[in-house]
Formats: structure tokens, sequence, C-alpha cells
């Protein structure tokens, strides 16, 4: 294997929402995360014609209010996260932490504290953090009151919450995201930009108007940070699901290649070129909309231009297959999206496609297209882990999916491909973004807590956790480690 850079960034990755709790301590607001109901039909919930983000506790359980507490036992799992060894860790800033309705001009001071005390946490254990600044949340007032991110008041309003955290943390952090996988609105919206059929998910010029505001936001999160220090680095974050074409079919590699352009490259073409590709015309009309029909000005595309961002980051669990000939009607579930079963590959327990060369080709096309470091803040598998009569977690699953997807990072360092660092995800156990499950777990760290939310909530380290800190400790080096454990 080729050698991993002697300063590649090893760590973990979470997102605010999904382990913090504490959603109505110390003056937080509700997230649109709050909102969101747990269990497999989460998604289905969501989507129908009458959702309006009402909280109904009598009708349904909300397994994000308490997460796994990490809000009270932070200083509990990043001693866990150094143990590892870990020289970063990826996790967001609940926006409604520090700007309860999203609307204020005063920011809630003891919001800020928390992310102070949690960030000095992570440098007193050598552990550089990495922030998300809108991680498939947004406050709950902005999704009912302004109608999501279609509306173009909240760009001022990011811009007054980004600029608040970099004034606040920017002397200490030093690496930035802005809107987690931003592209998955392409299937759903309603995580990333707070729409649902309710408020206007329906019609798709909402997305891309979304979108647009969004792009704009990131400019404006971009110049920002740049203003403020010219050390920091401000990422665009995209789930990156690696296309295949059926067959050979001319058809189906047309479609493949439609495919790429439209999910996996349109929001990243914008914020990393800084500019509307070529493509974007055909794409809106296959939607049904006109470039006459969004609200973008000159001054929005010159800010575009002149603020890109400085890396790529982005997500990673599984490949995709294209198939616009109906040669085949298998298909499997996904991360937010599902499509049609290659025979090639294996599952997981909740029927994600295992894919870890597809790792390797989407950090040579990416690096190829845009010639700019990346960064996978997320990959893992989510299982279902057993803990034996004697307490340990025998996650060998788990330690084999890892292996073969750090393989194929080397084998694309070996290309040439510059990449900065891996956070798996779900370091820790969390609530899913999906179904709100505590049962579909990715961590290195155990969280007794049931689909329920009941349980002590105790870590408990797996058997992955003992290899991924020698994996650390070696730089990648060594993969077969036997540990006792």
């Amino acid at each position: 294997m080729t050698k991993f850079p002697n300063n590649f960034l090893w760590g973990g990755a979470t997102a605010a929402n999904q382990l913090e709790g504490g959603w109505q301590e110390n003056n937080r607001g509700p997230s649109i995360a709050d909102a969101l109901p747990g269990g497999k039909k989460r998604m289905q919930v969501i989507n129908q014609p009458n959702f309006d983000w009402t909280i109904d506790e009598k009708k349904y359980n909300y397994p994000n209010h308490f997460g796994i507490d990490h809000y009270h036992r932070y200083k509990e799992d990043i001693t866990l996260f150094a143990e590892m060894g870990f020289k970063v860790y990826r996790f967001s800033v609940a926006w409604s932490r520090i700007f309860p309705q999203g609307d204020e001009t005063q920011p809630n001071e003891a919001g800020l504290k928390f992310y102070d005390n949690l960030i000095d946490e992570c440098l007193k254990n050598n552990i550089e953090p990495l922030i998300t600044l809108s991680h498939y949340e947004m406050p709950l007032n902005l999704a009912k009151k302004y109608g999501g991110w279609k509306n173009k008041q909240l760009i001022n309003f990011f811009e007054h919450f980004v600029r608040i955290v970099v004034t606040r943390f920017g002397s200490k952090v030093r690496y930035f995201l802005t809107f987690n996988e931003i592209n998955s609105a392409a299937h759903f919206p309603a995580l990333s930009q707070g729409l649902v059929p309710e408020n206007g998910a329906t019609n798709k010029k909402n997305i891309f108007q979304a979108w647009h505001n969004q792009f704009v936001a990131s400019s404006k999160a971009v110049q920002i940070a740049h203003n403020f220090n010219s050390q920091i680095k401000v990422g665009c974050m995209i789930l990156y699901a690696t296309s295949y074409a059926y067959n050979s079919n001319p058809i189906n590699q047309l479609s493949n290649l439609h495919n790429n352009q439209n999910f996996n490259f349109f929001c990243a073409d914008v914020q990393i070129r800084g500019e509307y590709p070529s493509y974007s015309h055909r794409y809106l009309k296959e939607n049904g909309v006109s470039e006459n029909d969004l609200d973008r000005t000159t001054d929005e595309l010159a800010l575009l231009k002149e603020y890109p961002v400085d890396f790529i980051s982005f997500s990673y669990y599984m490949s995709s297959v294209i198939d616009a000939t109906a040669a085949t009607n298998e298909t499997v579930a996904g991360n937010l999206l599902g499509g049609v079963k290659n025979p090639f590959l294996k599952a997981s327990d909740w029927g994600w496609q295992i894919d870890p060369t597809g790792l390797q080709i989407s950090l040579n096309e990416l690096y190829d297209r845009y010639h700019k470091p990346l960064f996978i803040v997320e990959n893992g598998l989510g299982a279902k882990d057993k803990v034996e009569t004697n307490g340990k977690i025998y996650d060998d699953y788990r330690i084999n999916y890892l292996k073969y997807h750090i393989q194929a990072i080397s084998a694309a360092i070996e290309d040439g491909v510059e990449v900065m660092g891996y956070t798996p995800w779900g370091c820790i156990d969390l609530v899913s973004a999906s179904t709100g499950e505590m049962s579909k777990r990715y961590g290195f760290i155990y969280v007794d807590l049931d689909d329920n939310g009941h349980g002590t909530a105790k870590r408990l380290r797996k058997k992955s956790f003992a290899w991924y800190k020698k994996v650390i400790e070696t730089n990648g080096a060594d993969l077969d480690n036997t540990i006792n454990y």
C-alpha cells in the first residue's frame, strides 16, 4: 500500500442533531431535526402532504431530542476519541443553539459557550476541530415561518450566524464545511433545505432556488472566514455515489453521464468552479424549470465566482447503477436514494451496496475534475451490533468494511489524488438520520440505548475501537493488526 501523508487527518464524524440531545436546554430552540419522528417510516411521514413540521409527542417518538446525551457527556466522548488517537473530529454546530429562532439579531451566549467548551476539549486532546455549519438542521422557525431555503431571507440569517460562529471560534478552528450533503435535495429536500410537500418540495423550482440561495450563502461563508483569518479553509460537502451504467447500451451510458452531472457534480461545480455548469440548462429543463424562473442576480453570480470553496469534502457509502432501458427491475436501498441492484456487490443489513472500489473511482473522478484537495468526511457501515455476555462487541464486519475502504484511499493516493483526511461516520453510535433508529449502528463506540431511547447510555468500546486505534497509530500502514480485545 502507498503510505499516507504524514499530516493525514484521521478521525471521526458526527452531527449535532443526531447525538447532542439537550434540545430545549439553555435556550436552544427547536430545529427541523427535532420534528422528525423516529422509525423506519420517518421519511414517509414527512413526505405526506399534510406534514407541516409540527412536533406531536402524543403521536410520535422523537429520538433526536435526547440523541446520546452528548450535550452532557461530551468530555467523556472526546476522551474516548483521544484514546483512539484522533487527529481531527468533524462535528456540527446546531444553528438553533446559537439562534433559537434563526432570525434574532443577538446570539444565545449559552449555546456559544457550549461549543467553546467542546472545541477547547478537542484542542486539549490534540484533536483538530472540523466544523460543519449546517448539517441537516435549521431552526424550525425558518422552515415554518419563512418556508425554508427557497426564501432568500435565509441567506442573510445564515450569513449572520456564520459571522458569529467564525468570529467566536475562528482563532481556534482552521476547517469549516458549509452545507452537509447539499446535493441530497435532488431526491430529498427536507433535511438540507427545510422543504416538504406542504411548503413547496414538490415544485422543482423551489429546490433549484433553494440551492442557489445556499450557493450564495456558502460563498458568503468563505468570504467571512477568509476575511477573518486567511489561514481558515472552507469546504463544500456533497453526497457522492459512484455511478455505473447497467450495461454497455449507449442509452445507459448517456444516462449515467447525465446522472453524474446532475447528482454528483452539479452542486460541486457551482461551489468549486464558482459558476453554473454548461449542462445546467438541460438539467433545469428536465425538471420543468427555466433559467428565467430563478431569482439569481448579477452580484450573486459574481460572488460565487469570487469566493469558491478551498477543498472538497464528501460522504461515500455506496455506489449506484443506472438503468434507463429497464433491463432489470431488481432494486436496492441506499443513502437517501436507492437504485438498481448491482449483481457484483454485497449489501449491508439495510440494503446499502458495499463497494470499496467505488471510493477509489470517486476520489479519482473528483480530483481529475477539480484539482482541489479531497476530504472523506463520511464513510462507514451501519449494522446491528450485539453485546455479548462478557460485555464485548465483536464487529469484525465493520473492521473489514473500513479496511477495504482505507485500502481504496491508499490506491487513490497512489493514483496521484491529494487526500486530506478520513473521518468515518458515526464514530460513536448515534441516531440514524434516515430512520431515527439507534439499532443502525456505525460507531467504534457502542451506546447503550435502543430505538425507543431506553437504556443507560453507557459507552462501550467495540473491537473496531482497538483496531482503528492501531490504524491511526501506524498512519494506515497496519490494517491487518491483531489486537487484544
